[in-house]
C-alpha cells in the first residue's frame, strides 16, 4: 500500500494505520464491508436454498464421518405393521428417515399378526426376534445404524413431531418437517419421537438403491433361516427322488438319488385367494388396469411356457393358507412340473409353530432362494423378492437379464410376454422412489 492511500485510510479511521488499533478496526470494516456484500448476492435465492445447502452439508459430513451415524441421539418410530414385506419397507423408510437426521434408530417393535383394521389386536415381536441386530449394524456400518432404549441416557426428554395427513400434507411438507427437525431445538433433544401413522404410510424421499441397501442387513436371526432350511432341503430332496425316476425310466438301470446333483426348484407366489381376487378386480376398475388378476389356469399355461425350465422338476406354490385344501390348484400342470405346497410337501408343521410373520419370513427365504421365481408384480411379496434376486445378478456383473437365461431369473406372470409366456422381471434400480414396489406396477424393466 503506497504513502496517499495510508493517508487516506487514516482520515478515514481517525487514527494512524502504524498503531495496533487502527490495524484492528480497519479488519473488522472490511469483513463486515464483504459479508454485507455477501449476504446481498444469496439473500435472492430464498430460505429455500439455505436448507437445501445445510441438508447435503448434513449428508456429505454423515457419509464422509469416520464415527457414522451419532451414537447420543435417537429417532423412535410407531410400531411397525401390517404384512412381512410392508413391515420390511416400513423398517428401511424409517432408517433413512433417521439417517436424514444423522439419529441412530431406536430398534423398533414389528407385528407377528396381521390385523389391518383392528390395531388393539396387533402382536408385537421385537425386531431382533426375527433379524440379527448386531449383524444389521454390521453391514450396514456407516449408512444407518440401530440402538437399544437401554442405550439411552434420559438427560434431555422427547421432542414430538406429529406426522401430518391428507391431501394437504404433500412431500413436500413432509421433506420441510424433517430438515426442520434435523436442527435448531428439536436437534438439541436426545430422542426425537415421531407420532402419527407408521411408517409404510410416510411420504418416500429415497431412491429404490437406498431401499436395496438396507434390505440387504436384514438377516434373519438362526432359528427362522434354520426353518427355512428345511423347506428349501425337502423340496430339493422331492426334486431329486423325481429326477432319479425319471433317469432310471430312461435309462433302464436304478439312479441313487445322492448320485443326483442338487436338484432346481421353481417357486411361484400364486394370488389367487378369494380376498387377493376382489382386491385386484377392484384395483383394475380404479387404475384401469387389466393387467393385476390372473387366474390358476392362467397362472399354470405361463408357468409351463417358461423356456429354460428343466424337465423333470418341482414347483414350490407359496400360497395362502386358505388354499391349502383347494386341491384344484395342484391339479393342471403341465407335463414335467410337480407342484407342492406346504401341505402336501409335509412341511406344514413347521410353519404353524409360528405366528403369521414367521411363516411369511419363511416362505419369503424359499423363494428368493429358488432356480426362477414367477410372482405378481402388484404384490409387495413378490417385488422385493425381485429386488433381492435383480441385486445377487448385479453383483454378479448382470445388468439385465431379459434377453438372456440367466440364474436368479424372475418373472411376472400377471404381465403378458412373448409366446404366452410371463413376462421377464427385474427390478429398476435407477428409480427415483419405491412407490412402485410398495404399491404395485405393471411397468417392469423388461
Amino acid at each position: 500500500m503506497d504513502l496517499s492511500s495510508n493517508w487516506k485510510l487514516s482520515r478515514l479511521f481517525g487514527c494512524n494505520l502504524t498503531s495496533v488499533t487502527c490495524k484492528g478496526l480497519a479488519f473488522v470494516t472490511i469483513a463486515l464491508f464483504f459479508r454485507a456484500i455477501l449476504f446481498h448476492l444469496f439473500s435472492g435465492y430464498g430460505t429455500t436454498q439455505w436448507d437445501n445447502l445445510d441438508l447435503i452439508l448434513n449428508r456429505s459430513l454423515l457419509l464422509n464421518s469416520d464415527d457414522g451415524i451419532r451414537r447420543d441421539k435417537f429417532l423412535e418410530v410407531p410400531q411397525i405393521v401390517w404384512g412381512l414385506n410392508n413391515q420390511k419397507i416400513a423398517f428401511a423408510r424409517a432408517c433413512l428417515t433417521a439417517r436424514m437426521l444423522n439419529r441412530t434408530l431406536l430398534m423398533p417393535s414389528l407385528s407377528a399378526s396381521l390385523f389391518y383394521k383392528e390395531i388393539e389386536h396387533l402382536q408385537p415381536i421385537s425386531f431382533d426376534k426375527v433379524f440379527q441386530f448386531e449383524r444389521f449394524n454390521t453391514l450396514c456400518n456407516g449408512l444407518v445404524r440401530l440402538g437399544r432404549y437401554s442405550d439411552l441416557k434420559n438427560q434431555t426428554g422427547i421432542y414430538d413431531v406429529q406426522k401430518g395427513s391428507g391431501r394437504k400434507w404433500t412431500t413436500e411438507r413432509d421433506l420441510e418437517q424433517l430438515k426442520q427437525s434435523g436442527r435448531g431445538l428439536a436437534d438439541k433433544y436426545e430422542v426425537i419421537r415421531i407420532v402419527g401413522k407408521n411408517p409404510f404410510l410416510w411420504h418416500d424421499h429415497w431412491p429404490v438403491k437406498d431401499y436395496a441397501r438396507v434390505f440387504e442387513c436384514l438377516v434373519l436371526v438362526d432359528e427362522i433361516a434354520k426353518e427355512a432350511d428345511k423347506v428349501v432341503s425337502r423340496i430339493r430332496q422331492m426334486g431329486r427322488k423325481l429326477r432319479s425316476k425319471t433317469e432310471t425310466v430312461e435309462n433302464n438301470f436304478d439312479v441313487e438319488d445322492s448320485s443326483l446333483p442338487p436338484a432346481s426348484y421353481v417357486a411361484v407366489h400364486m394370488r389367487v385367494e378369494i380376498d387377493w381376487m376382489i382386491h385386484c378386480k377392484k384395483l383394475e376398475q380404479r387404475s384401469g388396469i387389466s393387467q393385476i388378476c390372473s387366474s390358476k389356469q392362467e397362472i399354470m399355461e405361463k408357468v409351463g411356457n417358461i423356456d429354460s425350465l428343466q424337465h423333470p422338476t418341482v414347483v414350490y406354490l407359496a400360497v395362502a393358507d386358505s388354499l391349502l385344501n383347494d386341491s384344484s390348484i395342484l391339479g393342471g400342470w403341465k407335463k414335467g412340473l410337480l407342484p407342492f405346497e406346504k401341505k402336501k410337501l409335509g412341511v406344514d408343521g413347521i410353519y404353524r409353530r409360528h405366528p403369521y410373520l414367521i411363516q411369511s419370513a419363511i416362505d419369503y427365504e424359499v423363494c428368493s432362494r429358488a432356480d426362477i421365481f414367477v410372482g405378481n408384480s402388484f404384490s409387495t411379496f413378490s417385488s422385493l423378492i425381485v429386488l433381492e434376486r435383480t441385486q445377487k445378478m448385479i453383483r454378479m456383473g448382470i445388468t439385465s437379464s431379459c434377453d438372456i437365461n440367466v440364474r436368479w431369473a424372475s418373472y411376472a406372470y400377471n404381465i403378458p410376454g412373448e409366446s404366452n409366456k410371463p413376462q421377464k422381471w427385474m427390478t429398476d434400480m435407477s428409480d427415483s422412489s419405491l412407490k412402485a414396489i410398495s404399491y404395485g406396477s405393471n411397468s417392469i424393466s423388461c
